[in-house]
């Protein structure tokens, strides 16, 4: 299903059944003496459609896990898994994964997913997604006996059932990692709240770990990039990647093609030891193609597809510097070094910045952010100016900064 037919259905189908569940699972669960342990032990987090956000959340999983001792679980569509594996902060036997291809299927895998629970003892479940009612319906049909999530209290038109036991008041002001912080330090709370979370939660609150790449991980991917640069030499060359993509979630994050060409184009013309990488999945390799001809450069190399997925952070361990749209490698980078410059639009890099070495740069007009929780990511704009408004001057300028420092010479 495509992006629109899931927000349909999320509307159309999600409403009503939320509406059925809500009696129907307290009337069950107040007829079913409560086996569960007072504590989390069993605990499951749900997000099921941005990549991203697993990066983003890993912080506030990690303090689940050693607060409560807890072992951790994970519900996500099968196509965003492989995200959950950069950093293995929950066990890959733990995840269950939902198919998106059809409605069928979706309907099918989530009964199973009622099972799964069971057989898991799964005491408590994290809802992290943003008003989503398919995520709601999981969380409550989980029979967790503690259901975390963002409740919408006296707002309006984003109601999703009554589902939830803690309800987190979900702040537009504050950085989305702090926020999902935020349901798991509900748990905390000695007394009930409303709302949780009346507690404090600084930036520093959040730490993202690190992956470790080893030297024979880099050299793997060295050939790799040699395979596709026979001249690149990491002795006297620097690898600047571009990443011109974005998700089908919201088209509107891309940077006009022509400005990454003439960015590309320039760097490779002020640096003769710059290798410039394209990156993207192997779907996405024709048009990296296509980019690639247009820069017309020896050293400008198409690498969509170059690595698997779980490699990407041996890449960016052998690369100098990044830039991307605002999606996913803007997050899969922060578990690396290596500096990256996000470029943002529709979104703010104020509640949706990356959490490593990373510059965002925003246009910040009036009408940017243009989507949010209450609109579910959904943007009536056809014409995104905020993207075109970033020059390219600014963004070259910004790299050419980086790669002027001290201490950016070759791998």
């Amino acid at each position: 299903m495509n992006v629109d037919t899931m927000r349909k259905v999320d509307y159309w189908l999600g409403i009503p059944l939320t509406a059925l569940s809500t009696p129907l699972i307290k009337l069950v669960q107040l007829f079913t003496a409560p086996r569960q342990p007072d504590t989390p032990r069993n605990i499951l987090f749900v997000e099921l459609s941005e990549m991203g956000s697993t990066i983003l959340a890993d912080p506030a999983m990690r303090e689940a896990a050693e607060k409560f001792n807890a072992r951790l679980h994970f519900v996500i569509f099968a196509k965003n898994r492989p995200s959950l594996e950069l950093l293995d902060t929950v066990p890959r036997e733990n995840v269950f994964t939902l198919r998106e291809d059809s409605l069928v299927s979706l309907i099918v895998d989530a009964l199973r997913f009622i099972r799964w629970c069971r057989q898991r003892n799964i005491d408590t479940a994290i809802d992290l997604e943003l008003f989503s009612r398919a995520s709601a319906l999981l969380t409550g049909w989980s029979f967790a006996r503690r259901r975390v999530g963002f409740h919408n209290f006296h707002g309006e038109g984003l109601w999703r059932g009554d589902l939830l036991t803690h309800k987190v008041l979900y702040n537009p002001h504050m950085h989305i990692s702090r926020n999902f912080m935020a349901l798991v330090r509900a748990l905390e709370q000695p007394q009930p709240q409303v709302p949780y979370t009346k507690v404090a939660i600084h930036p520093e609150d959040i730490r993202l770990r690190q992956v470790e790449v080893t030297p024979a991980q880099q050299q793997a991917m060295i050939e790799k990039i040699q395979a596709r640069a026979p001249g690149f030499d990491p002795e006297r060359h620097r690898l600047a990647l571009i990443n011109p993509n974005a998700s089908e979630l919201l088209p509107q994050r891309r940077w006009p093609q022509d400005n990454y060409r003439q960015l590309m184009q320039r760097l490779l013309a002020r640096y003769d030891d710059l290798y410039v990488l394209i990156t993207g999945a192997p779907a996405e390799a024709e048009e990296a193609e296509a980019l690639k001809e247009s820069v017309g450069h020896e050293r400008c190399i198409n690498f969509a597809g170059g690595c698997k997925f779980a490699e990407l952070p041996h890449l960016y361990s052998v690369s100098t510097v990044m830039v991307t749209n605002d999606s996913g490698p803007g997050h899969f980078s922060a578990i690396t070094p290596l500096k990256t410059f996000v470029l943002f639009g529709p979104e703010t890099p104020a509640l949706y910045g990356s959490l490593g070495n990373s510059t965002p740069i925003w246009a910040g007009l009036a009408c940017s952010p243009c989507v949010s929780a209450a609109n579910h990511r959904k943007t009536p704009c056809t014409d995104p100016v905020c993207m075109r408004a970033i020059s390219v001057d600014e963004v070259f300028d910004r790299v050419c900064a980086h790669l002027d420092a001290p201490g950016t010479d070759s791998v």
